[in-house]
Order: C-alpha cells, then sequence, then structure tokens
C-alpha cells in the first residue's frame, strides 16, 4: 500500500483563533495536493510555554477537538492533529495530548506526551513541562484504512524502548508532533529520528512548528519524512510551509525481508522492558 503524508509546519502565535485558521488554510492546501494522511506540529494551537498551556487549555471534545474532527471529514483524510494542551475532564491536570480522527471525523485515539521535557542544558535551553502537565501512561497505535499509525510526542522519541513496542505492536509509519529547540535540534533531531526508523524498520515522520524567531520558545523546523532504510524522504528547512512524502508499506516489507532486524531480535537477552 502506498499514500500521501502532508506534515504541516506551521508557524504559531498567541491568537488561538489565528492559529486554528492557518492550520485549516494550510491542512485544506495538503487535502487539495492529494495527501491522505495530514499531521500537525506539536502545541498547534498554542504557544510552547508553560504559561501559555493553562489558558489555552481544552477538555477533550473542546474547540480544537471540534476543529480536528470538521476537517477530517469534510477532507475525508487521516487528521493526526499535533497536539493540544488537554485539560483532564472533571479534574486539575493538563497533558501535551494529540488527537486522531479518521476520514469519518470519528476519534481513532489519542496520546498524551509519556515522557515530559525536564531539562537545563547548561549555556542552553532550560524547561521544565512538568510545572504545568502531567505524563501520560501509554503508546499509541491506532487503526487506519492506511494500516497502524503510531503516535508519539516530541522528547517520547528519546526513548526507543516506546517506538519499538508501537513497532511489534504493528505500526508501520510513527508520527511524532515535535518542537525540539535550537539547542537539541542541530545537534541531536537528524540523528535520533533515522535511528529510530532504521532500528524499527519504519517510515518515521517528525513534525515541527515552523522557526519564529519572535517566539517566547523558538522551534527547530526541520520536519522530515524517514525511511525504513534510515534515508530521507523528506525534509523541510525551518520556514514555514507542507512537506510532503510517501508511506509505501511494500517497501518496508521489503526491507524487512532483506535485513529481517525484527526477526533476529532475541528478547530474552534484554531485561523486564523487552519481554514482547
Amino acid at each position: 500500500m502506498k499514500y500521501k503524508l502532508a506534515m504541516v509546519q506551521m508557524k504559531v502565535g498567541s491568537d488561538k483563533a489565528e492559529n486554528l485558521g492557518r492550520a485549516e488554510a494550510m491542512l485544506r492546501e495538503a487535502a487539495g495536493a492529494g495527501a491522505q494522511v495530514l499531521a500537525l506540529p506539536e502545541m498547534f494551537n498554542c504557544p510552547y510555554s508553560n504559561k501559555a498551556f493553562p489558558a489555552f487549555a481544552e477538555e477533550e471534545g473542546g474547540q480544537s477537538c471540534r476543529f480536528l474532527s470538521r476537517l477530517a471529514k469534510e477532507l475525508s483524510v487521516v487528521l493526526i492533529g499535533g497536539s493540544i494542551p488537554e485539560k483532564e475532564a472533571g479534574g486539575s491536570r493538563l497533558y501535551n495530548t494529540c488527537f486522531i480522527y479518521g476520514s469519518d471525523g470519528a476519534l481513532l485515539g489519542k496520546h498524551r506526551k509519556a515522557h515530559l521535557f525536564d531539562i537545563d542544558v547548561k549555556g542552553g535551553i532550560r524547561m521544565k513541562e512538568s510545572d504545568t502537565l502531567a505524563a501520560g501512561d501509554g503508546a499509541t497505535v491506532v487503526d487506519t484504512e492506511f494500516g497502524k499509525i503510531g503516535v508519539a510526542i516530541c522528547y517520547d522519541v528519546r526513548f526507543p524502548e516506546l517506538i519499538r513496542r508501537m513497532t511489534l505492536e504493528g505500526a508501520e509509519l510513527v508520527v511524532l508532533p515535535a518542537a525540539f529547540n535550537m539547542t537539541t535540534g542541530p545537534a541531536h533531531w537528524d540523528l535520533t529520528m533515522r535511528t529510530r526508523a532504521l532500528d524499527n524498520q519504519i517510515f518515521f515522520a517528525a513534525v515541527s512548528p515552523a522557526r519564529d524567531l519572535e517566539a517566547p520558545y523558538v522551534a527547530y523546523g526541520h520536519s522530515c519524512l524517514i525511511s525504513p532504510w534510515g534515508e530521507f524522504c523528506a525534509a523541510a528547512d525551518s520556514r514555514e510551509g507542507i512537506l510532503y512524502g510517501e508511506v509505501d508499506t511494500e517497501y518496508t516489507a521489503a526491507i524487512r525481508e532483506q535485513l529481517p532486524l525484527l526477526k533476529h531480535r532475541r528478547p530474552e537477552l534484554y531485561g523486564a522492558g523487552e519481554k514482547r
């Protein structure tokens, strides 16, 4: 099976309505170009900031969810909704959550970011997501008309066990809405995305916001699609735009036949975390 993937690398500002409007225009353009699976970046409806998360937070089924559902149905696409700050229904916790919708507008699943970005790099970035966000507690693989798709968010990619688990659960594409910064991006973005694709022999898509030097948090950009052979199928720079790539599951099968890494696994050697 082959299908066209669109990665929307959009600028994100401080006005939610403007962010949703920008996303809609770019999603419509992508669908018009024939993309069948569309993906938005991390925190596409609000600034990436601990101060902004509570103010922009919505419960499941709120404004941004209705927006995503409506567009998925109207455009007849699978829509991986980047992420938004999700307010726990009936509770006080906030999550960094990706909602995924099918071409009929139905919710296929959601992923709450499992690994929170709490770092302090000397001379570089300092961020503590746990000041405002709670961690999710699961891996996410959804069934779509194009096969199984795994979804993780940004810092989740640093933990190979999570991506391996999604691969073992049948994901042949993993989509990562992500906002690496100007410290970690140049150092680790390309390397990490290629490694996750190569080690798991999957297509791996990383979808970043566009770089905005006036924003409180400056994203690296460079959205990309990596093949199961570890090669770039498509790669963006830091500017706003739509990146397109083809996912070919027959190619995945061929690579796994030629170099059967997953068949050669010996989970009995890897400890409690690798008994699947």
